[in-house]
């Protein structure tokens, strides 16, 4: 359950981001959104394995 609190974390701390971004139009921010989103995808995957793989022990 701890990777769902990481994963919530995370995402909540790229709020700001997202605000300079579309509200702002602040382009670096952009870039640190897309990264930011790359990483969520990374941690998302691994999520999958590991549930993947805890159904499967049962």
């Amino acid at each position: 359950m701890s990777r769902f609190a990481d994963l919530k974390n995370f995402v909540d701390a790229l709020e700001d981001d997202f605000s300079k971004f579309y509200d702002k139009g602040n382009k670096a921010a952009g870039t640190r959104v897309r990264k930011a989103m790359q990483d969520i995808k990374k941690m998302a995957q691994d999520i999958r394995i590991e549930v993947q793989d805890k159904k499967n022990e049962g």
